[in-house]
């Protein structure tokens, strides 16, 4: 044998001291010294050559253990074709060969390997031996003997087995009794048979293999992770941990986790000493590391050293043990204990493929994280515990099992404390207090608060207390522990709690800073040095730190103290914060930051602190404020401030965004303060839904959770998905009284879950719905649920979807469930389910009273119940005869939904039974099943015994033509059925029926006619009278639909469909779309018209027709009667509709209405479109030919068909003999130049005639009149490209037509010739009213070609001419005498060369009498001169001069300026603003003495250097009416000038000063002035700032105009008080016509006084108190008034917020307003209860001609009121409807209401919801509406569809000037092609 070898022991301090490299024994190292490696290699070659026979043949015996070793030395090369070996030395041979050419190291090690653990002879073993060198390694670890190698090899077993036993008894010593340890910490004195007792944890067991596939996945912690949907978990024991891992070999890493106090610790211990015991026997080692020991750990360790180093020494041989590990690695057990307290950093190796040195120093992460990818000791088990916040993700990956300690279950709680007590007589006591206390309860499932609870309950249970109160949170636990504690070493019980906690606060203190300052540098073991002795010896002799033994530098071991529990040194680093006077408030707040430490939860700095901020929340309750107190030494009000600061960031945090764990997390601080206001807070702020995903909640949680909804006042909706959860949680949650809506989604629960839910449910009161889904339910579990479901009195929803339920569980469901009162829903979806149980699920529910729907589609199963529990007979027969009696309840419907569930032909006969014996269905779908034909003849013939209101759906049935055929045949032998859709390409089948309250049901056949008005009626037999179908007593049945579409009919089939249409000979719509019918198939559809008399719409799109079937289709039009119209196109996508008039038919339903859907004179109207068809001459003349037989033909739209210019000649030509047409259009076809002037040129070949616009070539519209007769026309011609070549030929045409009211010809380009070539002919065209030239690039010489037309032609009235971007040019005409003549010029920029023309020109304009010149590039010089040209004989000129500077210009200048023009100055205009001038000037001139004029300036005490330029101004104002100056800055002297010269003449009756600026003395100026003007009529002082004091220096003036009609103060500050002086000074003015105090600030106070005046003002035609803060009180005060206000013809109150009661009270006044013209009230909050009465009121004002109701929320209710009163205002031209919410539903109504409106011109309805459906009624009205100019629909919704209609009508009113569509849907591209084709479409803002 070796001589043993014995090593001292290294301590922790020597390891992190010394360098790396192997430790050395006491007996010294051996000086023996390897030989020459080469010889060796060479002697082991030599020795394997010559024993390989031997050693291949003792290697066959056990091949599969050397293939094993060969993947351990050759791990990263591919062994796999070895297994396909079979014969054994074969196999043996090549993995010796493989070996050998590894490596001579490889080979020698696995020579060494083999010769240490394979059976070997021992002649063979020593000759390997001697030749790999293992003697001599032996000599040099071991003594200089040298025995044989059998016997080196026991002696290394030897010396393993004596270090196991080493180690067993180091474990039991250590680990035996710490039961009783623990237990004395705690300040017991135990019993030998408690030490002896352990309760077990629960610990369950999830599938790794799940875990690996989300760890990459975010999640909340590790329980996010851990559990799949599919994943339940298992309930297992500690030793099933290592048995469920299967051994391929290789490192198994097993991760056990836990929240704090659940015994992870004391689990690894007891599992240490279970193996001490022998009772996991496959591990020979077991290995225990604390990470709260290895954070001691600094410098780098090679694994040798962290075994034997750090742990025990071997006592002899350790390099021989070593060696034995790493051969028995598969059977060495290494547990890391506390991973979430280590301090370090840990990661994933860097080089997971290579395996790192055995003898290479590492650090501690390093050795763990190598252990785990199986680098150190491939092959061991390394079980890891962790709390779950902290756990790297590579863990994650690479664990094989993972694992959780849920704690205590019921049973293992009272068996813990069954243990505790077992020698108390108040055992059965101590059990009975914590079951009738669940909060108790749910503690105890944490062992750790479990052990405290029974410390607190044996304490209060020995002082026999007549009544135990136990604390109500955790800290509170805490606090009584300690007191606990400390009280038992009290030799006098006579000494109080306050009195203890005084004699130890110093050491209490001292053990708060150790326990803060250890979290804080992340320690967690101390050594004596950091411990006061105080201290020490306080926490020592009550329990609250733990001794055990640590290694230092000098080798010599030394205590380490700790905690006994890390949420204790939490509890006490809390209580420092809160009794430490150097720490404030906002120190306390930083460091309590729940979100920073949720989010920064891997973070070092949080990393210790699990409960540290639950206790800090505890402490913060009333309850711990004596304690804190007496330990700060402070008084209450500092305590409680401290409190308030965890308060109020417990108040903001709960206002954050926060997930599951986050949310319970809150709940437990919230719980821990037992403030009730903050648990009502924190609820109100989680939005009342709370969702919980992925992590395990203990009843602890839910307790926590419940404390928060109880404290609210709403209900509230708990969803839990993947949560695994105790079924104790259940009870808990059943002392929630605010649940409205409970969800739980997990495979985990079962039928046992299930059953422990129903016990819960009776207690939770308000629920509403509950989800059980996608859990592993049965019956049985089902059945529990069902029956405690009735007493659940508010539950109308249930979710059992994804379950175990099985067919035979699916029949009792519904009757069972059926009894629940208020249920509505059951959803039973994703359950095992056959055909047979979708009948008799359909069985059960069509015979349950309350059952409304069934849908069973595939897996989806959902029943709905009607929500009242009702007891009516079950039987069908019996149900039948009750159906009978006179006084049945009313019978009730459902609809039953069998969808996809594999029914065939032979159950039809099955569900035809089963819809004969229910009463009523609403909805039967079947489709997606296999009837077939056969299956839906049953049906059919079942159908007139079945009672279906709305559909009966059979596609996808497999069904054929014949299938069609037979359900078609059910509209004939129906009388119910309303509508058939059906389609073989898509396989659809719908048959639709009428409502039951449409439909008497219950007549017979024989009870109906059929009248020639195409109505069915039936007869009311139980009534005497006509019964010929004449009389009252018929009643009308809405007619059918028939839609055949996408079924490709070949001509036999075509033939049997025929046969079956004749017989529905009530069809009002008719769908035989792309069927390929082709144009004999056409014609036969067309030719059973006849038959289908009642048929309203005809539809046979995609029929592949030519252009024959045009011409046949054509003929309808005089053939058949009441057709509306026919629209065809034949491009890609062929569309043929036939309309017809349904005047008839709809007859007795308009006639309960009150306006008729359309004029009864269009009832004959036909309208002809053909679009994308090309159409030659000859087609057109054939066209042509066939219309003119259609009398009634009112409209032919030709769209997209390429003709040529000899096609629309021909079609010009026959518009004389299409006698009825109104309107031709001609859209998107290309004209040439002289196809436009053919267009043109219709004028004069119809008479009938009144209009022919083209639109850039491609667009164009002539409408006709009805009948010839002597009217104006009008030529449009825009966008043309009509040059000066084809003017003259345009002349010619147009000289013919002696009607010619408007020609426009903008967008051309004609150019100055072209201008001048057709101004030539101008008196010869005879134009009437207007010329449009805008747009044709003309110059300054195009202007005076103008200018001169204008003063040479006598019945020119208006030019108006422009060179801008805008490029006007305008010539209006009047037929009779009219004296104005306006000349307006726009941004001509006139050049000198051309001011002598321009002027030349205008003074041959005698007749002018306006001149308006806009930014013309007039200097002041040129104005002069101008001003000096213009003339007139007799009469008033006007001229206006807008120019830039204008601006700079002093009033003095403008003034001097404005007298230049001969003649009396009558009006002058100043608005600097504008840069505007504006000068009157009567003609001819009367001049008045120079004496006078200087008398009147003499009195105007000014100046000496006004004198002379006032004398020339009031010589020339003699005459001055109107004085306006607007934006002006009036200095001292122009202030004086204005108040005592111009205000002065007698003949002033208009005075205007706006929005200038007035200083306080030139305001006294200005009233003195204002004194002196005793015939002023019309004074405008609005935005100038007037307040209350500038009205009271204004009133006096006011006082001296007994003339003043109109007074203007708008846009001022005017208060009550100004209200109050202006009303007083008013009581004078008897003219007065307008009062606008608009935007000022009256309040009701001030309105009344004015509300008072009105009815006194007889003349009163206009008020303006818009945007003032009149409120509701003054606008019933003025509504009241108004009533009086006969003469009233303008009131705008717009935005004054007067709301619901004045709009009623104004309802009242409105009759008594006769000549009430305009009416403003947008803005005022009036809804539906005043804008209904005021609709109602507005009738009677039928004088009113513009209405803004804008920006109030009416409702449909108004709105509709308002459409109906519509037509009676016959003189309404603009009505404005922004922002009142108007939808597409009450947009008929008023679409209807507008086109009864005969003079509307302004309809606004911008910033609405009006979408493609609103748009269509409206361009359905447009035509109608003759004097429509403008329609605005700005922001609303109407996309495409709806604004191609808008611009199809469009195109029939020549009328409307502009559709405005600005910011709807509407494709960007269809705008501009929109536009393009018509160019009064609007899509943009400005």
């Amino acid at each position: 044998m070796l001589k043993t070898c014995i090593q001292e022991p290294m301590s922790i301090e020597s390891v992190m001291s010394t360098g790396a490299g192997n430790s050395t024994g006491n007996g010294g190292e051996s000086t023996v010294t390897f030989e020459n490696p080469k010889m060796e290699d060479m002697d082991l070659q030599r020795a394997i050559a010559n024993a390989q026979p031997q050693l291949v043949e003792s290697l066959s015996h056990t091949p599969e253990w050397l293939l094993m070793k060969a993947k351990r030395f050759l791990p990263h090369m591919d062994l796999s074709h070895v297994d396909g070996i079979t014969d054994r030395k074969k196999k043996v041979l090549l993995l010796l060969d493989t070996l050998e050419n590894a490596g001579p190291i490889i080979w020698k090690q696995f020579i060494q390997c083999v010769c240490m653990e394979g059976n070997l002879p021992m002649d063979l073993e020593i000759q390997l031996m001697s030749a790999s060198g293992e003697g001599l390694e032996r000599r040099r670890h071991g003594s200089n003997s040298h025995p044989n190698g059998k016997e080196s090899k026991q002696q290394r077993l030897d010396s393993a087995e004596r270090y196991r036993h080493l180690i067993i008894t180091s474990m039991c010593q250590r680990y035996g009794n710490e039961r009783a340890a623990g237990a004395a910490v705690l300040g017991q004195v135990q019993t030998p048979a408690f030490s002896q007792a352990f309760v077990n944890v629960v610990i369950r067991q999830s599938k790794a293999s799940r875990l690996k596939e989300r760890a990459d996945k975010p999640r909340e912690d590790l329980a996010g992770m851990q559990e799949a949907e599919e994943c339940v978990d298992t309930a297992v024991k500690v030793s099933d941990l290592f048995e469920s891992v299967v051994s391929l070999g290789t490192t198994k890493v097993i991760l056990l986790f836990g929240k704090p106090g659940m015994g992870k610790t004391m689990l690894m211990h007891r599992l240490c000493q279970k193996w001490a015991e022998g009772a996991l026997h496959q591990f020979l080692f077991t290995f225990l590391f604390e990470f709260r020991q290895l954070n001691l750990i600094s410098r780098k360790l090679t694994l040798k050293e962290l075994l034997f180093d750090l742990l025990l020494q071997p006592e002899d041989c350790p390099d021989a043990v070593f060696q034995h590990l790493l051969e028995n690695a598969q059977r060495v057990l290494f547990i890391f204990d506390g991973l979430d307290e280590f301090v370090g950093n840990i990661s994933q190796p860097s080089s997971p493929c290579l395996s790192p040195a055995l003898h290479r120093p590492m650090s501690i992460s390093e050795l763990f994280a190598n252990f785990c990818f199986g680098k150190l000791l491939p092959g061991c088990t390394v079980l890891v515990t962790s709390r779950p916040k902290k756990l790297p993700d590579f863990l994650l990956n690479r664990a094989d099992l993972l694992a959780e300690i849920w704690g205590f279950d019921r049973e293992k709680v009272e068996e813990y404390v069954s243990h505790y007590f077992h020698q108390h007589s108040f055992k059965e006591q101590a059990i009975a207090h914590l079951k009738n206390n669940s909060k108790l309860l749910s503690m105890c499932l944490i062992p750790a608060l479990c052990c405290i609870v029974c410390v607190c309950l044996e304490y209060l249970l020995r002082k026999r207390l007549s009544k135990v109160e136990l604390p109500q949170t955790m800290t509170q636990f805490y606090i009584k522990m300690l007191l606990i504690f400390i009280s038992k070493q009290q030799t006098e019980s006579t000494v109080s709690e306050d009195t203890q906690l005084n004699n130890h606060r110093t050491a209490i203190l001292g053990l708060c800073d150790l326990a803060l300052k250890g979290l804080e540098e992340k320690k967690l073991v101390f050594y004596v040095d950091d411990i006061p002795e105080h201290v020490k010896e306080f926490a020592s002799l009550h329990g609250l730190l733990t001794v055990f033994e640590v290694k230092r530098s000098d080798s010599l071991p030394e205590a380490g103290h700790a905690f006994v529990h890390l949420s204790l040194q939490e509890f006490f680093a809390a209580l420092n914060l809160m009794i430490n006077n150097a720490v404030d408030g906002n120190y306390l707040k930083k460091k309590f930051s729940l979100k920073s430490k949720w989010t920064l939860k891997n973070e070092a700095r949080t990393e210790f602190m699990e409960n540290f901020h639950t206790f800090l929340s505890g402490l913060s309750s009333k309850e711990c404020r004596t304690f804190l107190t007496l330990l700060a030494e402070r008084n209450q009000a500092w305590v409680r401030d401290k409190q308030a600061a965890i308060l109020q960031s417990l108040k903001k945090l709960a206002a954050t965004h926060l997930t599951g764990p986050k949310i319970i997390e809150l709940c437990h601080c919230a719980y821990e303060t037992q403030d009730l206001e903050l648990a009502k807070h924190v609820g109100s702020q989680l939005n009342f839904k709370y969702e919980f995903r992925n992590f395990r909640l203990t009843p602890l949680d839910v307790s926590a959770l419940v404390f928060i909804i109880n404290c609210g006042r709403d209900l509230t909706h708990l969803d839990f998905a993947g949560c695994p959860m105790e079924l104790d949680c259940l009870e808990v949650l059943a002392s929630c009284k605010n649940i409205e809506h409970l969800s739980f989604r997990s495979r985990k629960y079962g039928d046992e879950f299930a059953a422990a839910l129903s016990k819960s449910l009776l207690k939770i009161k308000s629920l509403k719905k509950l989800e059980l889904t996608g859990g592993s339910m049965t019956a049985l579990g089902l059945t529990g649920l069902a029956q405690v479901f009735p007493n659940c009195l508010q539950l109308e929803e249930i979710d059992l979807q994804d379950n175990r339920l099985k067919d035979q569980d699916m029949g009792k469901m519904i009757e069972m469930l059926s009894r629940v009162e208020k249920l509505k829903m059951i959803d039973l979806s994703h359950n095992d389910i056959s055909v047979k149980s979708v009948l008799t699920l359909a069985k059960e529910a069509t015979t349950c009273p309350n059952v409304t729907e069934l849908h069973i589609r595939k897996d989806t199963i959902m029943i709905y119940f009607s929500g009242q529990s009702r007891k009516v007979p079950r039987s069908p027969n019996l149900r039948r005869r009750e159906h009978k009696k006179e006084n049945a309840t009313q019978i009730r419907t459902m609809k039953l939904r069998l969808q996809n569930c594999s029914l065939n032909s032979q159950h039809a006969v099955e569900i035809a039974a089963l819809l004969r014996d229910c009463a009523h269905f609403l909805e039967v779908d079947l489709s997606g099943n296999q009837l077939g034909d056969e299956g839906c003849r049953e049906l059919v013939e079942s159908l007139p015994k079945v009672h279906i209101s709305e559909r009966l759906n059979v596609s996808n049935n497999q069904i054929s033509v014949d299938g069609v055929c037979c359900l078609l045949n059910a509209v004939n032998t129906c009388l119910n059925v309303v509508e058939f859709e059906a389609s073989l390409h898509r396989q659809t089948a719908i048959l639709k029926f009428i409502a039951d309250k449409e439909f008497p049901s219950t007549l017979s056949r024989e009870q109906f006619t059929f009248r020639s008005d195409h109505v069915y009626c039936y007869r009311d037999t139980s009534r005497s009278g006509d019964q010929s179908g004449g009389g009252e007593n018929q009643k009308s049945v809405v007619s059918r639909k028939i839609r055949l579409t996408d079924s490709g009919f070949p001509p036999s089939d075509l033939d049997k469909l025929c046969t079956v249409l004749k017989k529905c000979s009530s069809i009002s719509e008719l769908d035989l779309s792309n069927n390929s019918l082709g144009d004999q198939g056409v014609g036969k559809l067309v030719g059973l018209l006849p038959e289908l008399k009642a048929v309203s719409f005809l539809k046979l799109s995609g029929n592949q027709i030519s252009l024959s079937a045009v011409f046949g289709l054509a003929q309808c039009l005089s053939a058949l009667e009441h057709i509306k119209s026919i629209d065809i196109s034949l491009g890609n996508a062929q569309s043929v509709h036939l309309i017809f008039w349904e005047s008839v038919r709809n007859s007795h339903t308009r006639s309960a209405g009150k306006f008729p859907a359309h004029p009864q004179q269009l009832e004959n109207d036909h309208c002809f479109r053909l679009r994308e068809c090309t159409v030659s001459p000859n087609d057109m003349d054939r066209l042509c030919q066939i219309l003119e037989k259609c009398t009634g033909l009112t409209e032919l739209e030709l769209s997209r068909n390429a003709l040529s210019d000899q096609s629309i000649e021909r079609l010009l030509m026959s518009l004389p003999s299409l006698h009825g047409l109104k309107l031709l259009s001609i859209r998107n076809n290309k004209f040439s130049p002289n196809c436009t002037l053919l267009l043109a040129n219709s004028l004069n070949l119809c008479e009938r005639i009144r209009e022919v616009e083209v639109r850039s070539s491609e667009n164009a519209f002539v409408h006709l009149a009805g009948r010839i007769e002597s009217q104006e026309t009008s030529c449009r011609l825009t966008d043309c490209s009509i040059g000066q070549n084809e003017v003259e030929e345009l002349c010619r045409i147009l000289e013919q037509c002696g009607r010619l009211a408007e020609l426009d010809l903008s967008g051309n380009q004609l150019g100055n010739e072209g201008l001048r070539r057709l101004l030539d002919h101008l008196l010869q065209m005879h134009v009437s009213r207007l010329l449009n030239l805008s747009h044709n690039k003309i110059s300054q010489d195009g202007v005076l070609h103008l200018i001169n037309t204008f003063s040479t032609c006598r019945n020119v009235t208006e030019v108006q001419v422009s060179l801008c971007s805008k490029a006007t040019s305008l010539i209006k005409f009047t037929r009779e005498d009219e004296p104005r003549k306006i000349l307006g010029l726009t941004e001509c920029n006139f050049q000198p060369e051309h001011l002598p023309k321009l002027f030349s020109l205008l003074q041959k304009c005698t007749n002018l009498t306006a001149y308006i010149s806009t930014n013309n590039n007039m200097t002041t010089k040129a104005v002069e001169d101008l001003l000096r040209a213009l003339r007139k004989s007799l009469g008033t000129l006007r001229i206006s001069i807008e120019e830039p500077w204008v601006r700079n210009e002093s009033v003095a200048s403008l003034l001097q300026m404005a007298v230049q023009p001969h003649g009396n100055v009558t009006e002058i205009t100043i608005s600097k603003d504008k840069g505007l001038l504006q000068v009157g000037v009567g003609f001819p001139c009367r001049t008045e003495k120079m004496e006078s004029v200087v008398s009147r300036l003499n009195q105007c005490r000014l100046e000496a250097k006004h004198i002379h330029f006032l004398q020339r101004v009031t010589e020339k104002c003699t005459q001055l009416q109107e004085l306006s100056w607007s934006h002006i800055d009036l200095n001292v002297a122009e202030e004086a000038m204005l108040a005592s010269a111009l205000l002065t003449f007698p003949t002033l009756r208009k005075f205007e000063l706006m929005s200038s600026s007035v200083t306080p003395s030139g305001m006294g100026h200005l009233v003195a002035g204002l004194q002196q003007c005793h015939a002023i009529e019309e004074l405008n002082l609005s935005s100038l700032g007037l307040d209350d004091t500038a009205i009271r220096m204004l009133v006096p003036g006011l006082h001296k105009m007994p003339l003043l009609k109109r007074l203007l103060l708008n846009n001022n500050s005017i208060g009550n008080e100004g209200c109050s002086r202006l009303a007083e000074a008013l009581k004078n003015a008897p003219h007065m016509e307008e009062i606008n105090l608009s935007h000022n600030k009256i309040e009701h106070v001030g309105l009344e006084k004015i509300a008072t005046l009105l009815p006194e003002m007889q003349n009163l035609k206009k008020v303006n108190l818009s945007s003032n803060s009149i409120g509701p009180a003054g606008g019933e005060t003025l509504a009241e008034a108004l009533a009086h206000c006969r003469h009233v013809e303008e009131l705008l109150l717009a935005r004054n917020h007067v709301g619901d009661k004045t709009a009623a009270r104004l309802s009242l006044s409105l009759p008594s307003m006769g000549h009430l013209q305009i009416l403003h009230l947008q803005s005022n909050n009036i809804g539906s209860l005043g804008g209904t009465p005021l609709a109602k009121g507005l009738v009677e004002c039928q004088q009113l001609e513009e209405i803004n109701l804008s920006e109030n929320s009416f409702g449909e209710g108004t709105l509709r009121t308002l459409s109906e009163g519509l037509p009676r205002f016959t003189r309404l031209r603009k009505i404005e409807l922004k922002f009142c919410g108007i939808s597409d539903g009450v947009c008929k109504h008023l679409a209807l209401g507008f086109s009864r409106c005969p003079v509307i011109e302004e309809i606004i309805l911008s910033w609405n919801s009006l979408g493609d459906e609103g748009a269509l009624e409206l361009a359905t009205v447009l035509p109608r509406m003759a004097r429509l100019r403008m329609l605005d629909l700005d922001k609303n919704r109407i996309a495409a569809r709806g604004a191609k209609k808008l611009a199809e009508e469009l195109a029939k009113c020549c009328g409307i000037q502009v559709i405005r569509l600005w910011s709807n849907p509407v494709p960007k591209n269809m705008e501009e092609s929109l536009t393009k084709q018509d160019a009064r479409l609007h899509f943009s803002f400005f």
